[in-house]
């Protein structure tokens, strides 16, 4: 059923006018008209404003919240791709870099950017995460290969992020949804939803309290070296 709604979405965003590059939108976090207002507005939210330290995802919608984030004085952080790496987080430090702009590319954030281990991740205050569609209660769904959720659970698991540590994302209004979608105790819920039109805050009921290691096939933890040491060290 995820996968119709990605493609139904994808499909709506390029035949509307709406997806802006890169193109085409489908398989990926869809960039949209109105991204930069998506995320002036998500700046003026109390959460942000309160937040000195992000989480950010590395998609094209979400670059004007990272350069955002920077410009207001805020640490992003960014997960390496895959999580492949020892040290699989990226800082992006305001007082650190120049470059704002260049920095919080895809590319530029591996060049620009510190490339630390989780032991040296400061406490997350808010969590920007990318969408292909999200409902009106805050189910996301993203481009289906579960490393987001997976982030948040890492996060969760070393102490990082709480109950309490709000999870947005920036979409357009023709990517929020009223499909029923299936999610499981690993989803990850937004606590806030922003559109260039809008801000809403569904009642998300919770977060996942960490990794669900039954989920995990031997080969992801053997590709994602933070999740064996992990798993190591509860054993």
């Amino acid at each position: 059923m995820k996968e119709r709604i990605r493609e139904r979405v994808w499909d709506d965003l390029e035949e509307s006018g709406v997806a802006r590059f890169p193109f085409p939108p489908h398989g990926r976090i869809p960039n949209f008209a109105g991204a930069d207002d998506a995320a002036d507005r998500l700046a003026d939210q109390p959460e942000w404003e309160a937040a000195t330290a992000i989480k950010a995802n590395p998609d094209a919608p979400q670059l004007p919240v990272r350069r955002r984030a920077l410009r207001d004085g805020k640490t992003v952080y960014m997960a390496v791709p895959r999580l492949r790496d020892e040290r699989c987080f990226l800082k992006l430090d305001p007082d650190a870099l120049e470059d704002y702009d260049a920095a919080t590319t895809v590319s530029g954030s591996s060049e620009h950017g510190e490339q630390i281990g989780p032991e040296a991740v400061e406490e997350i205050d808010l969590i920007v995460s990318g969408s292909v569609a999200v409902t009106e209660r805050g189910d996301r769904i993203g481009k289906g290969e579960g490393y987001s959720d997976l982030e948040y659970a890492v996060l969760r698991e070393l102490g990082l992020v709480g109950e309490s540590t709000t999870v947005a994302t920036t979409i357009h209004e023709r990517q929020l949804i009223d499909d029923d979608v299936d999610t499981g105790e690993h989803d990850v819920s937004m606590d806030l939803i922003v559109t260039p039109e809008k801000v809403r805050r569904p009642d998300s009921g919770g977060q996942p309290a960490g990794i669900d290691w039954e989920l995990l096939s031997a080969e992801r933890l053997e590709e994602i070296p933070v999740l064996k040491r992990l798993q190591e060290r509860q054993q």
